[in-house]
């Protein structure tokens, strides 16, 4: 198996995610357009968004790809995925992308490229990739909370708090952090076999590695006082 970081973002650096709106249809996107078969006319409706977090509709399909984590932000995406079939992965993202994009553009009554040319794919290798890929995934959301977004700078700590920072991603829908977390969010959409080799073992792996770099962040501290 072929593990793939995919990721790509708005033309010019533009939002593409505007409201919660757009970030369900998204989601709904990845879940229909993973299929072989052409996806339907009847759309899974988000009405109850914020009361309630809906699972997404199951029914009897031949997935594209297997989606192991992913996440929603302002201007681009992030999506961790395995091929199932020949020639999988490209069908997806064409579909995602184009039905993303003629969405977007009907919403908001603009013609153009939404996305910033070819979606990029990146092949992990690495076993220190694999380790760290679905961490970054997930904690992209970071960007947004202040005194975090530098979360990056992993040799330099940058993560002032662990329980601040997981606080901050429990409260973040559009990933697939809160499923791993065991809060049920969008479960239909992922696979959590290659990150869960316990229940709850991702989410005590990803506490465990935001302490270690909270630590080293207060060591950095440290030694800019002595």
């Amino acid at each position: 198996m072929e593990l793939f970081h995919v990721l790509n973002r708005g033309v010019d650096g533009r939002d593409i995610y505007m409201d919660d709106r757009d970030r369900a249809r998204c989601v709904h996107n990845l879940y229909e357009f993973n299929d072989t078969a052409l996806a339907g006319s009847t759309y899974y409706s988000f009405r109850n968004l914020g009361l309630v977090n809906p699972d997404l509709p199951k029914r009897v399909r031949e997935k594209l790809v297997e989606i192991h984590g992913w996440v929603l932000m302002k201007n681009h995406y992030h999506l961790l995925l395995s091929e199932l079939v020949e020639g999988g992965l490209s069908l997806f993202l064409r579909k995602l992308n184009t039905g993303y994009a003629n969405y977007f553009n009907a919403r908001y009554e603009r013609a153009g490229t939404l996305f910033a040319g070819r979606t990029k794919k990146i092949l992990i290798e690495q076993q220190a990739h694999f380790l760290y890929i679905l961490h970054y995934i997930h904690l992209n959301p970071l960007d947004y909370l202040t005194g975090f977004e530098n979360w990056r700078e992993r040799d330099k700590g940058h993560v002032p708090s662990a329980r601040k920072a997981l606080e901050y991603l429990e409260t973040y829908r559009w990933s697939s952090y809160l499923d791993y977390a065991g809060k049920k969010n969008f479960p239909s959409l992922i696979t959590k076999d290659l990150f869960e080799d316990r229940p709850g073992g991702y989410a005590l792996d990803l506490r465990e590695y935001l302490r270690s770099v909270a630590e080293l962040d207060q060591d950095f501290a440290q030694l800019w006082l002595e």
